[in-house]
């Protein structure tokens, strides 16, 4: 979020604030509708969704934490990933690309044999989330599982 730390001491009339107020409001509607997510919060819950489910993707000894979004799958700070991609990386760019932006910006750094999610990081979707942690292809809806060990195509058929 960015904040203005300079005020220049204007102040809009109680009339074109309430104005304001109102386009903000439609704004705040139409954007999820256009599919645009710029307005909202990474890893904002469901609205009614008082508590976020975690769900669980391991492979080789290393675990990753997430939990569904309206976007997507956040992965969690903390979280792991393996640290060499698999030959099924090299097939979909979008894994090579997503990996190595993660780690230019300080999302991903290497932690001894693996990787570590710095921050929270968010996804386009579950699969797009296990490929990173995985370092190649993955099906999300298959890789990412509860505390009990019911993976999320299971969950979602309920």
């Amino acid at each position: 979020m960015v904040m203005n730390g300079q005020s220049s001491g204007a102040k809009l009339p109680e009339s074109d604030r309430e104005d304001m107020e109102i386009f903000l409001d439609r704004i705040h509607q139409l954007m999820p509708v256009l599919g645009a997510d710029a307005l909202l919060p990474i890893g904002q819950a469901p609205e009614g969704q008082a508590e976020k489910r975690l769900l669980f993707c391991e492979i080789k000894g290393l675990k990753a934490t997430g939990h569904l979004t309206p976007n997507g799958l956040v992965v969690l700070t903390g979280s792991q990933a393996v640290l060499k991609e698999r030959a099924s990386a090299h097939q979909w760019p979008y894994t090579l690309a997503t990996r190595n932006k993660l780690i230019e910006d300080g999302t991903l750094v290497q932690d001894g044999d693996h990787l570590k999610f710095t921050r929270d990081a968010e996804f386009s979707s579950p699969s797009a989330a296990a490929t990173v942690v995985h370092g190649g292809s993955a099906n999300g809806l298959l890789a990412w599982k509860d505390k009990d060990g019911k993976t999320l195509k299971e969950l979602e058929a309920v």
